[in-house]
Formats: C-alpha cells, sequence, structure tokens
C-alpha cells in the first residue's frame, strides 16, 4: 500500500505543468516585424467633462511592417455621422472625408500630402507595434499577471515613438501625461491598450480615454494607395 501510494504521489507530481516563463514583449513583438505582415486593431474614443461620458468616435485599421518597423497604415474613423479615412504609405498621406471632403474639388474623394501621422487627438497615442515605445511603456510601468500599468508624458513618447515623433504635437502639449494600462496575451505580444488623458481649454478640462484592441499580429497585410484618378492635391 505504501508503495502504491508513493507511485500515484509521483504520478500526480508529474501530471502538474512546470510554471511556464513569461514571455518577453518586446522580443515578441520584434519576432512579428515582417515586411509585408502586420496587425489589425480597433480603437473606441470617449470623452467626458467629469460629469457627463459619451463616446466620441470608433475606428478600426491595420499596420503594415516593413524592414525598419512600420511602413504604412490605413484607419477608418466614425464620429457621428461623419466617416474619415486616412492612408499612409512611407512619408505620403492620404485622406477622405470629413472636413476634407468639403473642399475637395470635383471628382476627387481623396487628398494627398506629404508625411505620415497620426489623423488627430483622438487617435490611440500609445502605439504597442513599435519595440521602442513599448519598451518605454514597460519601464514606465508596473507588471501584474498579464498587465502593464503605469504612465508616460507626450514629451517622452515622442523621444522614442515615430508615431507621435510624425505627428507635429505643440510644446505646449508635451507635459500631458497619459496614463495607460496594457494587456498582454500569452504570446506576449499586447492584446489591448487602454489610455486616458487631460486636455484643458479655455479653463475648461476634459478627459480622452481611448480603449484599443489588437489582433492578427504577424498575419499577411497588403496596404495599397488609392487610384490615382481619385486623388488630388489642391483644394477648393
Amino acid at each position: 500500500m505504501i508503495t502504491l501510494v508513493a507511485a500515484c504521489g509521483a504520478l500526480m507530481a508529474a501530471a502538474v505543468p512546470a510554471q511556464a516563463a513569461p514571455k518577453d514583449p518586446v522580443s515578441a513583438l520584434k519576432a512579428t516585424l515582417v515586411a509585408g505582415h502586420g496587425v489589425r486593431f480597433t480603437d473606441t474614443v470617449t470623452w467626458s467633462d467629469g460629469t457627463d461620458e459619451e463616446g466620441a468616435r470608433d475606428s478600426k485599421g491595420v499596420f503594415q511592417f516593413g524592414k525598419k518597423g512600420i511602413a504604412a497604415f490605413d484607419i477608418s474613423m466614425i464620429s457621428g455621422d461623419e466617416r474619415e479615412r486616412v492612408i499612409s504609405i512611407g512619408k505620403t498621406g492620404y485622406y477622405s472625408g470629413g472636413d476634407v471632403a468639403r473642399v475637395l474639388p470635383d471628382g476627387k474623394t481623396w487628398y494627398k500630402g506629404k508625411g505620415g501621422a497620426i489623423p488627430d487627438s483622438w487617435a490611440q497615442f500609445l502605439n504597442p507595434a513599435e519595440p521602442k515605445t513599448l519598451a518605454a511603456l514597460i519601464k514606465n510601468g508596473k507588471s501584474k499577471g498579464n498587465s502593464i500599468t503605469g504612465s508616460i508624458t507626450v514629451k517622452e513618447l515622442k523621444a522614442v515613438s515615430a508615431w507621435i515623433a510624425a505627428a507635429g504635437i505643440d510644446k505646449q502639449h508635451e507635459g500631458i501625461k497619459i496614463s495607460y494600462t496594457l494587456t498582454l496575451a500569452s504570446t506576449g505580444l499586447v492584446s489591448g491598450a487602454r489610455s486616458s488623458y487631460t486636455v484643458t481649454e479655455d479653463g475648461d478640462s476634459n478627459m480622452v480615454t481611448v480603449d484599443s484592441r489588437y489582433t492578427g499580429w504577424g498575419s499577411k497585410v497588403s496596404i495599397k494607395a488609392p487610384n490615382p484618378s481619385t486623388v488630388t492635391t489642391e483644394t477648393r
């Protein structure tokens, strides 16, 4: 009987799986950065004045990777009745819908401009598809389970993030502090990013919260420029 109990104990011990070592998020990200592949995401933006909260905008998009990080992105945005879309390929940006649509010449639906940047201040400032940005967010935050929580200023982000550096944010806004929570999948890749920050204008303070979800890390992606016949560099 003693032998049987000992044997059962050994079997039970063997059946308990060893605790897997946590995956390094930056290494996991770098492994997915293959040209022609990318990641899809959705953003939900809410606005609050401290009393009332309302949905400001919903977005969905995709990042395409190149040899040196993000090579292109395509984002569609819905805000009330407004529909907007921005495509960025290299250092060229294409914009349609919203205010842009109201100033385009007849027969044109896209405006072509220089530079690729986030569409506006209601986009997700944090870009977990950038290794340097992800490393900074991990360094500034505290890990607990599968989440990382912390805060970072716009100035600190500009120093590591091409996504933010290209946005042309004024120095007067560099002191804005962004609070964030990253959620990691079992692979170590970011599956969610929630950020919030306060903007003060004319003495009124409002909080903007952006909740993002990321799927399909490493899947094949192909972002193309709009049909040339629909594109213009002029406005009315």
